[in-house]
Formats: C-alpha cells, sequence, structure tokens
C-alpha cells in the first residue's frame, strides 16, 4: 500500500486527488494536513511514501501589500515542507506549480508554445511559484524524487477561476468574437489520474499535464451556449478593436490571448474530448 500525505487540506486539486486515489482503497492511505496550523512542523512525515504539496495562495491580487504573503506560502512554506519531507525519509514529493511562472496572460499576436524553460514571470505570484518550483527540482536525487506539475488552466465541477467566469458569460455573449486563440487546460480527473501516475511510476522531473488537445475561447463560448439551449453567432465586427486594446487590458488578454504548452506525454487513460469534460463541468454527463 502507497502512503501519501496531502499538504493543503482545503485545496481543489488535493481533494480531488484523493478521491481519485481512493477509487483503490486497498492500494492506498490518504492523509491531508492542514499547513494553515503551525503545528504542521510537528507532524511525523517518516511514515509517508509520497508528500503531495498543494497548499498555496491563489493569485487575487497585483498589490504589493500581498508580496510577503506570496513568497511567504508560495514559495517558502514550499520548500520547507520539501525539506521536511526529504529529511524524513519520504521518497517522493511533488510540487503543484503553475503556468503563471511563464507570465499572467497570453499575447494575441504571438503563437508560439511555451517549453519548459521560457520563464516570464510577471509579479511577486510568479515569481514565488518559480522560486520554489526550481528550488525543489533541485533536491531531486535518487533517493528523493521530485515531480513538479506545471499546469495550464484546471477545470471541473465545483473549480473556481476562470472557466466558470467563462462558461457563465456565454449565457449572456448573443454574439461573440471570430477570434480563434490557442489555449491550453487540463481537466481535473485527467490531472488526478496523471498525479496518480507519477506515484505509481515513482516518476521524478518536470511535466506539462493537460488535455490531448488544445482549445479555442470561442469553442468553449460555443460548447457552453449549446448546453444553454442558445444559439451560438460569430462576429467579426469586435476583432479590430479587440487587438488594439489587447496590449492594454489584461481582461482581454486572459480571454483572447494564446497561452499552451508543448504538447507532452500525457499520463491519463481517459479518452474524453474537451467537449465531454466541458459539459461535465456544468453539470451533464454527456453520455
Amino acid at each position: 500500500m502507497k502512503r501519501v500525505l496531502i499538504t493543503g487540506a482545503d485545496s481543489f486539486v488535493g481533494t480531488s486527488v484523493e478521491k481519485w486515489l481512493m477509487k483503490e482503497p486497498n492500494e492506498y492511505h490518504i492523509e491531508t494536513l492542514d499547513m494553515k496550523n503551525p503545528n504542521w512542523r510537528k507532524f511525523d512525515f517518516s511514515m509517508f511514501d509520497v508528500v503531495f504539496h498543494v497548499a498555496g495562495i491563489a493569485h487575487v491580487s497585483t498589490k504589493k501589500s500581498m508580496d510577503n504573503i506570496y513568497y511567504s506560502v508560495n514559495r517558502d512554506l514550499a520548500i520547507e515542507t520539501a525539506y521536511k519531507a526529504k529529511e524524513s525519509g519520504v521518497k517522493q514529493f511533488i510540487f503543484m506549480s503553475s503556468s503563471i511562472i511563464y507570465g499572467d496572460n497570453g499575447s494575441l499576436m504571438d503563437k508560439k508554445p511555451i517549453n519548459k524553460n521560457t520563464f516570464n514571470p510577471q509579479n511577486a505570484y510568479g515569481k514565488s511559484k518559480l522560486d520554489a518550483d526550481l528550488t525543489i527540482l533541485n533536491m531531486n536525487d535518487k533517493e528523493f524524487k521530485c515531480v513538479i506539475i506545471r499546469t495550464p488552466v484546471i477545470y471541473g465541477i465545483n473549480c473556481k477561476g476562470n472557466i466558470p467566469k467563462l462558461l457563465n458569460i456565454a449565457k449572456y455573449a448573443v454574439f461573440f468574437p471570430n477570434i480563434k486563440n490557442i489555449k491550453s487546460m487540463i481537466y481535473i480527473d485527467f490531472l488526478s489520474d496523471s498525479v496518480k501516475h507519477y506515484i505509481d511510476n515513482k516518476l521524478s522531473g518536470v511535466f506539462f499535464p493537460q488535455n490531448p488537445e488544445y482549445i479555442s475561447t470561442k469553442e468553449i463560448i460555443k460548447i457552453a451556449r449549446e448546453f444553454y439551449g442558445k444559439k451560438y453567432r460569430e462576429t467579426k465586427i469586435f476583432n479590430l478593436f479587440i487587438y488594439l486594446i489587447s496590449p492594454f487590458s489584461t481582461t482581454i488578454k486572459k480571454i483572447f490571448g494564446n497561452k499552451f504548452f508543448e504538447l507532452d506525454e500525457q499520463y491519463f487513460s481517459h479518452e474524453l474530448s474537451i467537449k465531454e469534460t466541458l459539459l461535465r463541468t456544468m453539470g451533464r454527463d454527456s453520455r
């Protein structure tokens, strides 16, 4: 039986991975640890084979007053946890990094994929995640295998973030700009299955788990409109205006920008289309 400690008790990803692994209760023993309580430092890590670190502060603000919190939690806490795991004899440490280390939002003009070394953190959130990412990766050795997961946008039932906001926009988008951008995303079950594979095969290294196909924002809107029983219509009327203001608008870059990873080898066993995963996210089993 593999003993797995998930550090970050209230994490959506941590909870989802826990549920996924517990589909095989005879294969995994799972415990979670609340990292908000400083008593976590007294917890015995030595009884676990794997530590899956998901504790962190999300990108909620660019205010300078938040910088110390980002570095304290996203960098210092993660590194301290990794050191404790290594000193305790844990065999594998899995760290949830983020695509934020490659920049906040994509460009409407640039259609080059992100590769593993094109770092471009633009604020304390991105820099703190990158610092932890690279420090932990350097701790990897034969006895302490480190897995770095750099994810694009994660989505699924009950997941917060940009995708639920976009799906909500679809309810009111009578016309949507005909801009075909490129985005990497990952459905939460695919991510959970990937984590299981890293554990089962005792892997180490940097991974880009993502859906096996890219998608554009307009495709997401179209799928959502169909789900809501509404017609989908495209227009080019706003395209020039969107391109002109995109350098000055975070929202425009977030919605219409290109941000996608090189297609790496994937390790999940599912064969669901993006449409099927989005339908499930919105609450309908597409089968």
